[in-house]
């Protein structure tokens, strides 16, 4: 608790900088891919395929470049911006064992999910293209395995992202809310802890890159609060990588790999470092299926705890939408 953090900088620090390189890249590829596009759907020859008896909403399709008509769609399969992997506060379905040099044995668990309720766009749940209206919620309970698995603490999330996707382009503009809860058990047991009312009111704009056949993710992701307490301020912000295989895998899987650094203005910035790497399931409508290694360094990302510095590695199994 209250160990110095200026070690990890430099670690924080150089993902920081590969990271803001991949953002500027993406930032002169899709506007020039969106500019080709547009020149292309100039062309005499491209508008001479589309079919003199095509239905209006197909032409409107084509003529933007798109391959696929555009359509409204309730409760559709699938999403356009998924969970950042190694993202610990991405909605979910998660348990994993960790231990930690201090504390001794940790079991995180993540209780949620995201799923999308409107579209206007493709119908492909594993690549869809278009404009997209989500919801997402999670719980994040801590519970201590050395005694009697008491509920030490437990954030909940709630939010509601508007997304877009263009063929490897993926962006997001979202709202969540956040609370941090000690657990009953936990405060019974040590009366001189004192509770802290940490909570957020966040707006977040999110951008994702996918290369090497949409395999290699890299994003990056800002996030203001509008409302805080109990020890939260403004600003914060996420960025790293995932290799994961996009295609479906059957039975035999894939490996994976992700990074994650999640910096937040009330630790200076310090925020944390996540590694994850193992074995993947992909099922035909994109849901994720991961076993394997965490490593996980930096100020806690149970809030109740926010200022306390954690180290620990163990094992996880992640179930994403």
């Amino acid at each position: 608790m209250g160990r110095p953090r200026k070690q990890y900088g430099h670690i924080l620090h150089c993902l920081w900088r590969a990271t803001s390189a991949a953002a500027f890249v993406l930032g002169l590829l899709v506007p020039s891919v969106c500019l080709a596009e547009g020149q292309l759907a100039r062309l005499p020859d491209v508008t001479q395929i589309v079919p003199a008896q095509s239905s209006p909403a197909i032409d409107l399709g084509l003529s933007t470049g798109r391959i696929d008509p555009w359509f409204l769609e309730w409760l559709p399969d699938g999403l356009l911006y998924h969970s950042y992997l190694a993202g610990m506060k991405e909605p979910r379905f998660a348990s994993s064992w960790v231990h930690e040099r201090e504390l001794g044995w940790i079991w995180d668990i993540t209780l949620g999910g995201r799923m999308a309720i409107l579209r206007y766009g493709t119908p492909d749940p594993r690549w869809p293209e278009g404009w997209e209206i989500d919801i997402e919620g999670a719980a994040f309970p801590r519970l201590d395995p050395e005694e009697d698995r008491d509920l030490v603490a437990c954030d909940y999330r709630f939010g509601v992202p508007l997304t877009y996707g263009r063929k490897q382009y993926r962006t997001k503009l979202a709202y969540y809310h956040l609370s941090s809860h000690l657990g009953d058990e936990f405060m019974i047991k040590n009366p001189t802890v004192e509770r802290i009312n940490y909570s957020r009111d966040v707006i977040v704009w999110g951008n994702s890159l996918y290369l090497l056949e949409k395999d290699l993710r890299l994003y990056v992701e800002a996030g203001w609060a509008f409302h805080n307490d109990g020890g939260s301020r403004p600003w914060e912000f996420q960025l790293g990588f995932a290799y994961s295989s996009a295609r479906p895998t059957g039975s035999r899987g894939a490996p994976f790999l992700a990074v994650n650094g999640h910096l937040r203005q009330e630790v200076d910035f310090g925020g944390n470092l996540v590694v994850e790497a193992g074995w993947q399931w992909r099922g035909e409508t994109g849901r994720l299926l991961r076993l394997g290694s965490q490593y996980y360094t930096g100020m806690s990302e149970q809030y109740e705890f926010f200022n306390r510095f954690e180290d620990k590695v163990g094992f996880g199994i992640w179930y994403d939408y």
